[in-house]
């Protein structure tokens, strides 16, 4: 069903391998083919770079959202089905979409799956994907630190063997990778926590992430099945998102959003922040119509005591 993106990752793996070789590379060195998967992440990276700066607007948002998020949900945290279509509404108005947060990384996965796809084959000698027998040997015998980028962990030392490489050496290179990659894993992850904790103290998925971002090292432990090409995109894609987080997240927001801190109450009860003033908020006094009182006019005090008693 994905054969078509197999195609194009194996594609532009092979264009890039293709440059390298022209500019000096041996066509059948390991640098050769870890430099085109390191090329290959670093474009895919940054055709997604203007997704990445959208997540980090839709953050910026949602963040300014939360005193009306918090409100609604204590109005009807009774209702769960009010709730949330209240805080869909609320998305509504300000235009967010909260998918559009994981959006990047689903993205990125396809990719991921289809470069593992790719590499597989060529680690049992497929000719797919637009890689010739010839190619497909080259990659093979291609070597890193005596591990090959068809490589696994969890191959024999026959099979570590049969592509040139020192077996022990070979997994020693392997588990070195599958701890960067863990570690990287980690540092991504603990660095958009701490941005989080920063933006949202009261967080009630703290706790949860925390979690998280410490079992992101037993990531390490999924490598030891990938092929050594794999792991060296997934390091990659890490260092990648540490450096470009990095880099945005010390930027300020851009120019006419509203900054976090004039998401404030205002006077009468209704909380300001994107939307400015809800519907949802307590309503504004009415003022009531004054009644005026009509005194009696005075007159004069001949007219006050009647004629019939003048002429008494």
């Amino acid at each position: 069903m994905l054969d078509w993106l197999y195609n194009i990752v194996g594609w532009v793996l092979i264009n890039i391998h293709s440059a390298l070789t022209s500019v000096g590379f041996n066509p059948d060195s390991g640098w050769a083919w870890g430099l085109s998967i390191v090329a290959l992440t670093i474009l895919m990276r940054l055709i997604m770079v203007p997704l990445f700066v959208k997540q980090m607007q839709t953050q910026r948002k949602i963040q300014d959202m939360q005193p009306q998020l918090m409100k609604v949900r204590e109005r009807y945290k009774n209702d769960k089905q009010r709730l949330q279509q209240e805080q869909m509404k609320l998305y509504q108005e300000s235009g967010t979409n909260p998918l559009m947060g994981c959006l990047p990384l689903l993205l990125q996965m396809p990719v991921f799956f289809a470069l593992f796809n790719v590499l597989r084959n060529v680690a049992q000698g497929n000719a797919n994907y637009g890689f010739t027998p010839d190619l497909v040997e080259s990659a093979q015998n291609a070597t890193i630190f005596h591990a090959p980028l068809a490589a696994q962990f969890l191959m024999s030392n026959q099979e570590l063997e049969n592509y040139g490489a020192d077996p022990i050496m070979a997994k020693i290179v392997i588990v070195l990778a599958c701890i960067i990659m863990g570690g990287t894993t980690f540092l991504t992850m603990r660095q958009s926590m701490k941005r989080s904790t920063v933006q949202m103290p009261d967080n009630p998925m703290a706790q949860s992430q925390k979690i998280m971002m410490y079992l992101a090292p037993a990531f390490g432990l999924f490598g030891l099945g990938m092929p050594i090409g794999v792991l060296i995109y997934w390091v990659t894609n890490n260092v990648w998102t540490m450096g470009q987080q990095h880099y945005l997240y010390r930027k300020p927001a851009t120019a006419g959003a509203p900054d976090s801190a004039e998401a404030t109450a205002s006077p009468n009860g209704s909380a300001k922040g994107l939307l400015g003033k809800r519907k949802e908020s307590a309503p504004e006094p009415v003022e009531e119509p004054k009644i005026e009182r009509r005194q009696p006019k005075k007159q004069p005090r001949a007219k006050r005591s009647g004629g019939s008693q003048r002429k008494g």
